[in-house]
């Protein structure tokens, strides 16, 4: 894949993560908070994914995503240990949200999650394209 194609790629995938944060804060407003939970993860995943094809690199499961990410961008300290910590919490939760029986959501769970999923897509996005 050539440079502009990984960027184009890149670009989407950034697209693609605001989007997901928005259709979390719209489901959030609307006491849909488990729904929140798993846009707010989909948008770290998609802005994560979206470093990854800078580096013309993709997988198939959501842990190997996140094993590249924190083995190329937290371990050589490109990126700060926080965003590894909050991309590891939204997957676990995303995954408890979605999957286990009674799992209930507070609101300020789910603003919690909001907050860092935006946090984190900022930082994605000034990574993407630096100053």
């Amino acid at each position: 894949m050539d440079e502009l194609s990984k960027k184009d790629l890149s670009d989407y995938r950034m697209e693609m993560a605001e989007e997901h944060l928005k259709a979390s804060k719209i489901l959030l407003d609307n006491g849909l908070f488990k729904d929140s939970l798993g846009r707010s993860y989909y948008a770290m995943f998609a802005a994560t994914r979206a470093v990854l094809a800078l580096d013309g690199v993709d997988f198939s499961k959501h842990a190997g995503v996140i094993s590249y990410f924190q083995k190329e961008y937290v371990k050589t300290g490109k990126v700060d240990a926080k965003y590894s910590k909050y991309l590891m919490n939204a997957f676990q939760i995303r995954n408890h949200a979605d999957y286990a029986d009674y799992y209930v959501v507070a609101r300020d769970d789910a603003e919690k999650q909001y907050e860092r999923a935006k946090e984190f897509c900022e930082f994605i996005k000034n990574l993407q394209h630096p100053s």
